[in-house]
């Protein structure tokens, strides 16, 4: 078995998730004027397409930890590849939101498969390694996204872009399937149910919590940067798209390095420190971007750098974590983390438009930081109690 091979393959079907989440934003004022409708139905397709992938995290954790990783990924895939050339020839724009809903249901498989995959082929530091991996190539979704995007789009329009993810999505079918094993344990042979049960015995293990809860949060800070920083940087700076373009090319390429070198790090250091270490100074990113908005540029590229770091290092420990307390249930685990992530991606615009509509651009940050302290505050204290509890047993 090509362990490393097999790695690059999962984590590929998961780089499509987060890739196609964003690859068509730079034409979305295209798309519009060819269904000539409202920005704000186009602009729904990008916040259907996150809920759907949010919301089939939950449905499809359970269904990998009894049905098998293999079976599940191919059928997302194949249903990704019939939503992206549905995509491609929407006949308008009620049929375009239909379709990226489908879109999103097939590919959220990609994430849970990989996350599990990786944990069941791998164990101890070769495990945080693996992980790290990939993170890297997950991370990469997102930052690639728009730029493929924008330049397909350029020459061959929406079109284009949606029948190169049904392209791409067919390749990455026909490589699992002819590569990937299945890879569930035979000691799972028992777990047949399909149970909201095993959801909220995660949810309720300090650990599982504990993960859920910084994976929220820090999705949530980011997903501010992401809303606000271009108004801030236009509004405080006087910077042009492309000129916000580059400043938020070192935050997107240092969530790439933190999460490869996260991977690593589960080596050197004890897993539970790294993560409040690394979560910390993840926090403490937000207050250094505060304090450096209103004086100089150079400061706050040196903020989001910081803050793409941290964001990175957190990123492979918490799955590790994860996949070591619920052996015989990662992929509900999985499905939950990665639940309240999707979670934090939409709140955070949400409720940071709220406080940054009082004219205040500290509020939204500022909220996030003190969110991201009392979370840190609760996961330090449910695992120092879980520590004290294992030592006495």
């Amino acid at each position: 078995m090509n362990t490393k091979l097999i790695i690059y393959l999962v984590s590929f079907a998961a780089f499509l998730g987060p890739f196609t989440q964003n690859i068509y934003v730079p034409i979305l004022p295209e798309i519009q004027k060819d269904f000539h409708t409202t920005s704000f139905l186009i602009n729904m397709s990008l916040s259907a397409f996150t809920v759907t992938l949010a919301v089939m995290q939950m449905v499809y954790g359970p269904l990998i930890d009894t049905k098998g990783r293999r079976r599940i990924l191919l059928a997302g895939i194949l249903i990704y590849i019939g939503a992206s050339i549905g995509c491609a020839f929407s006949p308008s724009v009620s049929w375009f939101l239909l379709f990226r809903v489908l879109q999103a249901a097939g590919i959220a498989a990609g994430s849970i498969v990989a996350t599990t995959v990786v944990s069941d082929l791998f164990e101890g530091k070769q495990r945080g390694r693996a992980m790290g991996v990939f993170q890297m190539l997950v991370a990469l979704g997102p930052v690639l996204g728009p730029v493929i995007g924008g330049w397909v789009g350029e020459h061959m329009g929406y079109w284009g872009v949606f029948m190169i993810l049904a392209v791409t999505g067919t390749l990455t079918w026909l490589a699992n399937a002819r590569y990937l094993p299945e890879t569930r344990p035979n000691d799972l042979d028992g777990v047949t149910s399909f149970g909201v049960r095993r959801l909220f015995s995660v949810m309720l293990h300090p650990i599982g919590l504990s993960v859920t809860l910084l994976g929220f949060i820090q999705f949530y800070a980011f997903h501010n940067f992401l809303a606000f920083l271009p108004q801030i940087l236009s509004t405080e700076y006087g910077l042009g798209p492309a000129e916000k373009g580059l400043v938020f090319l070192p935050l997107s390429l240092m969530i790439v390095v933190g999460s490869y070198t996260g991977g690593r790090l589960q080596e050197k250091m004890e897993a539970r420190k790294i993560l409040m270490i690394t979560s910390s100074l993840h926090a403490l990113s937000i207050v250094l971007f505060m304090l450096a908005v209103k004086f100089s540029l150079i400061y706050v590229i040196i903020s989001l750098v910081l803050f793409g770091l941290f964001l990175g290092l957190s990123q492979p420990v918490q799955t590790v974590l994860l996949m070591d307390a619920f052996a015989k249930e990662r992929a509900t685990a999985v499905g939950a983390y990665n639940f309240f992530r999707f979670m934090g991606m939409a709140a955070g615009p949400l409720f940071g438009s709220i406080l940054y509509q009082m004219r205040n651009i500290f509020l939204p940050f500022g909220f996030a930081a003190v969110l991201f302290g009392g979370v840190l505050f609760f996961v330090q204290r449910k695992l120092r109690m879980k520590a004290a509890k294992a030592t006495h047993t």
